[in-house]
């Protein structure tokens, strides 16, 4: 389509004094940039489905937004220590903004960027400030930014008109623990996603038709779950149209296929056993065997794991004995297993 450069984004609402129930209804009248990613099909936590949902204000079933609280809540905490360790390392200044802008061009997208930067020859950029635990620095690694932050960053500075932006992540307790990485303004991936965005906005929110679910299947269970509500066992049981024999088919195939997998799989590691049984005898109690072959080592390990729980017997007897610790430690959470089984004709 070509895009039109000549633009300067639009305040669409000032954010300084605005509830955090209002601003939500404000994000839900467009899309912002945490959307992005979905829309993509990048978001490793939403479906586009699930999206889609929200901008029209239908609620989840099950609402499981408390799951995470912390970390959202530690991630606005910290967002401007996380830009004050970035100016300090780089020696930009940088600045909040508390209002929601829209591009003037496509008034669907909407951005509530963090923090400006003033860069010394006058231009204008962005900061993104994020936080993740030491575990998920990998995420980062290879001077990589995470995908969907960047379809983030790409729609934020496609509505702000500025050609360059930062990320910073805070990933410890100490400056050194800490990402900054720079992202340059490219308008073929901007046109991109604007065509999908608007195609999204346009074609599903404005219209009421749901899109498709076509992300990994692990998220789009989990959407369902969430939007379906938990199990009822009393439930009556559901007429298929023939439409699914396909799909209970290809199921049905595909266990087939896994059971034939993991048999081969149980045979070679019953032989794997055979061969190392007269080394575990050899070694005994030790943990480590060396054998040497001309130049070569090799460095044997029979090393022991230990798990600690509580077995099924020992959880009985603590719900007798100590029912108010019981209810304190134990929690009951919901996950469904799919199965099929082929009944002859009657």
């Amino acid at each position: 389509m070509g895009l039109d450069m000549n633009y300067k984004a639009e305040v669409f609402v000032d954010t300084e004094d605005l509830s955090r129930e209002d601003w939500l209804a404000c994000r839900r009248k467009g899309i912002g940039g945490s959307d992005a990613a979905a829309i993509m099909g990048m978001s490793p936590f939403c479906t586009k489905r699930d999206l889609y949902y929200d901008k029209c204000g239908i609620q989840a079933v099950m609402d499981e937004e408390e799951d995470n609280w912390v970390a959202k809540e530690v991630g606005h905490r910290l967002e401007d220590l996380v830009a004050e360790i970035f100016s300090r390392k780089t020696g930009l200044k940088v600045y909040p903004v508390r209002k929601m802008f829209r591009h003037p061009l496509f008034p669907f997208m909407l951005a509530d960027v963090d923090f400006f930067i003033d860069f010394p020859d006058g231009s204008k950029g962005i900061l993104e400030c994020k936080t993740t635990n030491y575990n998920c620095q990998n995420k980062w690694a290879n001077d990589s930014t995470p995908v969907n932050y960047e379809y983030q960053g790409r729609h934020y500075m496609a509505v702000m008109n500025i050609n360059k932006m930062y990320f910073a992540c805070l990933y410890g307790n100490n400056e050194n623990e800490f990402f900054i990485r720079c992202m340059e303004r490219d308008l073929d991936i901007e046109e991109d996603l604007i065509a999908e965005e608007e195609f999204f906005w346009t074609e599903n929110v404005e219209k009421g038709v749901e899109p498709p679910y076509t992300e990994k299947p692990d998220l789009v269970l989990e959407s369902i779950r969430k939007h379906c509500g938990p199990a009822d066992k009393d439930a009556d049981a559901v007429k298929l149209d023939r439409k699914y024999l396909a799909s209970i088919e290809k199921y049905m195939a595909l266990k087939e296929q896994k059971a034939q997998h993991e048999g081969e799989a149980k045979k070679l590691d019953e032989k794997m056993k055979e061969a190392y049984a007269e080394i575990v005898e050899k070694m005994g109690t030790s943990c480590t065997g060396v054998l040497r072959n001309g130049s070569e080592e090799y460095v044997v390990s029979y090393n022991p794991a230990y798990r600690t729980g509580i077995d099924k017997k020992g959880l009985e007897r603590l719900k007798v004995q100590h029912p108010d610790v019981y209810d304190d430690y134990v929690n009951t959470t919901e996950s469904r297993r799919f199965s099929v089984k082929v009944k002859g004709a009657a």
